[in-house]
């Protein structure tokens, strides 16, 4: 029950926070081509701007508001602002990785703890019955935001391939 009023709280908060955060998240959203719906341009015209600030860095650092469902010193886990299943959040490391294949072996510890978190969200989110967790890399991988992120997808069946 308490999950159920945690979502439908969180639901209700993001479209608080898409509303109030006007002009700077539509410019965001738009400088990272959200809105057209090709992963693939995205994930192109993110690589080539390289170590720019990312819609993540700004979520972190509280510039661009966010429907926050967990935070500690390590991470912080939001809903996604494009939604690609019914439950749909970000788990995101408060370290900047740009992306997993630029993990170092010292990042061991903090990805371990990354997945639990997923695992803890998912479960209070009602997710029992299965989700899944992506993890895109790199251009091929349609990355599209350079700063590591946990995709965690659940509340309908999923496809698969997913790719």
């Amino acid at each position: 029950m308490a999950a159920a009023i945690l979502l439908a709280a969180g639901l209700c908060g993001a479209r608080r926070a898409e509303a109030v955060a006007g002009p700077r998240a539509a410019q965001v959203r738009g400088a990272a081509g959200v809105t057209d719906g090709n992963e693939v341009a995205k994930a192109q015209k993110a690589a080539s701007r390289g170590a720019a600030p990312t819609i993540s860095s700004w979520i972190l650092d509280r510039s661009l508001p966010a429907d926050v469902l967990y935070e500690d010193q390590q991470c912080l886990v939001f809903r996604d602002v494009v939604p690609q299943a019914p439950v749909h959040f970000l788990v995101i490391p408060k370290k900047p990785i740009p992306c997993i294949s630029q993990a170092e072996e010292e990042d061991q510890k903090l990805l371990g703890h990354l997945l639990l978190v997923a695992k803890k969200t998912a479960k209070a989110g009602g997710l029992g019955d299965g989700y899944r967790l992506v993890i895109n890399d790199g251009q091929l991988g349609t990355q599209s935001v350079y700063h590591l992120h946990i995709h965690v997808l659940g509340g309908r069946p999923l496809q698969w391939p997913p790719g």
